[in-house]
């Protein structure tokens, strides 16, 4: 069943973290509906406009309509990932999503918010809910790509001028996460402090969390035993979640650790076996570790197990 974001983060907020987790096609979307059903978990499915591209955005649509079919207890939103403003409005008229995210964040403030606006304004007029984002977080993810010295934390003061001008549902801070699988260097931690601030600021508001893949290093390590060259690659403290979690941020991110899980799970599959070409078994396997995967990642965002009580607060 697809709802929207609002509709999951009323339920979260304070409590946990709702997953959102991207996926470019069917075995990571079988996935993921797997290893939500098995944790009894809400989550949100989330499209860039990467894997939009990728075969075709109907493609991606239609593989989402068959696994809710399949797996009909699941609750999930349809969430467009970084989008930019043409491309929220052909999500927007679509009549598929009930999320999107205007990424605006590196336009000057006044111009992220005259975008924002216009975007929910379009949105709330089909009932969808819409992410934006203030500061800006560093690393790379597709198309986005932000150098360490110009990545830049969510200032408190205008994240709550920024959501009483634009009236967006939920907004993705820059508190210390970064994109791609080479976040930190040393010890990394979140601006618990700078959070807490923006909270404080903004009570009862959903706060969305980028870039907090984990990077597993066993995933990397053993990548790299099977000719991969992952180096120096380090990522968010999955004990950090949930602490978020109770300071407002309900939505939060995790794409490239799926994207280890595959790569990890086929250069296996084909080192152990370099006389094989057909791409249905590590497909098969992949679904089940990536299922796996995403069922720890749920208890560690405190989604897993509430799925039947979100059910009763949707009235379903």
């Amino acid at each position: 069943m697809i709802v929207t974001t609002a509709q999951l983060f009323k339920h979260a907020y304070g409590k946990y973290a709702i997953g959102a987790y991207n996926i470019n096609n069917a075995e990571q979307a079988m996935g993921l509906f797997k290893g939500c059903i098995s944790s009894k978990a809400p989550f949100i499915i989330q499209i860039s406009k990467g894997a939009r591209k990728y075969t075709d955005k109907k493609m991606l649509e239609a593989i989402i309509r068959s696994a809710d079919e399949i797996f009909p207890e699941a609750i999930f939103a349809v969430h467009l990932d970084h989008g930019d403003e043409e491309t929220c409005y052909d999500c927007i008229n679509s009549g598929f999503y009930s999320s999107v995210m205007i990424d605006a964040s590196h336009d000057p403030f006044a111009k992220n918010v005259e975008i924002t606006k216009r975007v929910v304004e379009a949105a709330h007029k089909k009932g969808l809910s819409v992410e934006a984002e203030l500061g800006m977080l560093g690393g790379v993810e597709e198309d986005i790509k932000v150098e360490e010295g110009h990545a830049c934390l969510t200032d408190p003061a205008e994240a709550q001028e920024f959501v009483k001008q634009t009236g967006c549902d939920s907004l993705a801070c820059a508190i210390g996460t970064s994109h791609g699988a080479f976040k930190f260097k040393g010890k990394q931690s979140l601006h618990f402090d700078v959070l807490k601030k923006i909270q404080d600021r903004l009570p009862n508001f959903p706060l969305v969390m980028h870039g907090s893949s984990s990077v597993p290093k066993d995933e990397v390590d053993r990548i790299n035993a099977a000719g991969g060259q992952i180096k120096d690659s380090m990522g968010v403290d999955v004990n950090e979640y949930l602490p978020a979690a109770k300071l407002g941020v309900t939505k939060i991110n995790i794409d490239t650790d799926g994207r280890l899980v595959w790569t990890r799970v086929h250069r296996e599959f084909f080192r152990d076996k370099p006389a094989e070409f057909d791409f249905r078994p590590p497909g098969k396997i992949f679904i089940e570790e990536y299922a796996k995967f995403i069922a720890s990642r749920n208890v560690l965002l405190g989604s897993a197990g509430q799925l039947d009580d979100l059910r009763k607060s949707l009235g379903k």
